[in-house]
């Protein structure tokens, strides 16, 4: 049940009856009225902008045009009152049964509660991690694996037919870099004594590599060229290492649907970054010229040569951009178009990247990649995921002994656990800076949110084994026939309509792109719910279990139910454990 497309379905009906009784104009296009929770609460419990975007086309003063509205408004039966506030807008009162009716269609529906089914809509494909497997991951890859994990949650909530797809970087000259830094691990492993130039990976997590390397060839890659051993070394060592991703990605519950290969593109039977330039060639998007220096750049450090070119210019980017370098071989912009042109081709209209923030200047260039090589009909959303600062009560922590340079994922999933990880990495908007405290993480108080929520799951839980001490087993149907009219005080009425709030949580964040907005919509529905315990302690007619009163017991303990599944149901989109007890 979602009280705001209820209501907005409502709104349409009363602009339609106005129109054929000639009160307005016939026809008004209420495509942009929208329903929702007005600011202040005080206020109501609905607000509309009806009047405000339909003015125009009514050729009506807005507030006038309210009134009429609000009028109408007024007859339904649900409606307690509604009233025109400012310049048009109209705060709607609803009557005690629509929130009653919440509950129940919560405690029915369970954990489906906001669910929407499978509209058969295009298909989207949520691109995310993407780590060049070059070593383990690092927390900043962590906050951007837990936000394309818990965005494609949501969008699959949401009623969308979602891929999860990794972008394997093993391509260019990183893992050419990879592969003289395992050789030198193999030779290690063959018992020579080595140092880690500049350049190269010094991490302990290449030692690995190298003695499998020894084990499988002995000493045989000594007598060979670089030439000869370079490919065989660096796809040992790509491999080991995306099994490495993989694990760390598993202690996070992070899997893929997909693992593509940059390096297939141009390495199969069809060289698909030459197919993806040719067809933009044939559509004039591609041309031989010259670019003007970077503003800033030194004239003597510019390269001034004839360059196969992208028209990025034409959908919206500030230069057009090369295609090939001075060596005749493809430029990363030019792989990534045609991984993109690949996506669309594999049925992928709406396309999600989730990069970190030091890739922010490469969003318009993609964007006008996409608009290109889709003739218009693709989207393109990049989700930039910021910085994480990691801290120890409040001290940055050092760096990792095996990863050499920096704090690995995987330390800090074996610390603090991975409901820690996932809750705080998104609890705060991706594109904001995150301080992660790993002592405050662990704290068991209302300052750590993944605690506050997951204690008020477990509290839900503990009122049911109550009430099967005082009443024996409470059934789904005792809770379905249950009087919910015993439902009235202002805590539980401030539950209820937290509760009719999630269904358009969940359009709203979809529709976003932001999951984040769940994790502070739990958290409040937590609050509410812990401030209704609390306030059953000191008027004890309010406590969820009252053995002498069984109908206000069973009432109190569907809306419990109610706030149970919606926990539940939020903390699984954010991939967050919904436990039974806290110990």
């Amino acid at each position: 049940m979602n009280i705001f497309d209820e209501f907005q379905s409502r709104l349409a009906a009363i602009i339609e009856r106005l129109g054929r009784e000639g009160a307005l104009p016939p026809g008004l296009d209420t495509g942009k009225v929208v329903v929702e929770s007005p600011r202040d609460a005080s206020h109501g419990d609905l607000a509309t902008n009806a009047a405000m975007v339909l003015a125009k086309e009514a050729k009506s003063n807005p507030r006038a045009l309210a009134e009429r509205i609000a009028a109408a408004l007024a007859e339904d039966p649900d409606v307690v009152s509604a009233e025109v506030a400012g310049p048009g807008f109209i705060n709607i009162r609803l009557e005690g049964a629509v929130f009653r009716r919440v509950v129940a269609a919560c405690v029915a529906q369970g954990r489906d509660f906001g669910r929407v089914p499978r509209s058969g809509a295009e298909r989207v494909n949520v691109e995310y991690v993407s780590a060049n497997p070059t070593g383990p991951m690092h927390v900043g890859h962590g906050r951007g694996a837990v936000f394309g994990d818990a965005l494609a949650n949501l969008l699959a909530f949401a009623g969308e037919d979602v891929a999860r797809e990794y972008y394997i970087n093993d391509a260019g000259a990183q893992v050419d870099v990879l592969a003289r830094s395992a050789y030198l691990r193999y030779r290690e492993a063959l018992g020579e004594t080595v140092s880690i130039p500049e350049g190269l990976y010094p991490g302990d997590y290449l030692k690995p590599v190298g003695e499998a390397l020894a084990r499988a060839h002995g000493d045989a890659l000594l007598t060979q060229d670089e030439a000869q051993w370079l490919p065989l070394v660096r796809q040992t060592a790509i491999d080991m290492m995306m099994d490495m991703i993989r694990a760390d990605l598993a202690a996070l519950d992070i899997r893929h649907d997909v693992f593509f290969s940059e390096r297939s593109l141009s390495s199969g039977p069809v060289d698909r970054i030459r197919e993806t330039i040719d067809d933009l060639r044939s559509r004039d998007l591609v041309y031989e010229g010259r670019l003007a220096p970077p503003k800033g750049q030194p004239v003597e450090d510019w390269e001034d040569r004839e360059q196969t070119l992208f028209r990025a210019t034409a959908f919206g980017d500030d230069v057009d951009r090369p295609l090939l370098k001075s060596d005749g071989s493809y430029t990363y912009f030019a792989s990534d178009i045609a991984y993109h042109a690949s996506k669309f081709a594999r049925g992928f209209a709406v396309m999600i990247d989730v990069w970190g923030a030091d890739h922010g200047g490469y969003v318009k260039r993609m964007n006008a990649a996409v608009k290109a090589v889709t003739a218009g009909r693709g989207v393109l959303d990049v989700k930039l995921c910021q910085l994480v600062r990691l801290l120890r009560n409040g001290e940055p922590v050092k760096m990792s002994k095996r990863a050499g340079e920096f704090v690995t994922l995987r330390d800090v999933v074996d610390e603090v656990g991975r409901d820690a990880v996932r809750f705080m990495m998104l609890f705060r908007k991706n594109d904001a800076t995150l301080d992660f405290d790993l002592a405050k993480v662990i704290e068991q108080s209302k300052d750590n949110p993944v605690f506050y929520v997951q204690y008020a799951h477990a509290r839900c839980h503990s009122v049911f084994r109550q009430a099967a001490a005082a009443f024996g087993p409470v059934s789904d149907e005792s809770l379905a026939s249950a009087d919910l009219s015993v439902l009235s005080d202002s805590g539980e009425l401030d539950v209820i309509r937290r509760l009719a709030q999630f269904p358009r949580q969940i359009e709203a964040a979809a529709a976003a792109h932001e999951p984040h907005r769940i994790a502070f919509y739990l958290y409040d529905l937590a609050s509410e719910f812990h401030a209704l315990w609390n306030k059953g302690k000191e008027a004890p007619h309010l406590r969820f279990v009252i053995e002498t009163d069984q109908m206000s017991s069973y009432a109190r303990l569907a809306l419990v139910k109610a706030v149970m599944s919606v926990l539940a149901s939020g903390l699984a989109i954010l991939g967050v454990a919904a436990p039974e007890e806290m110990r």
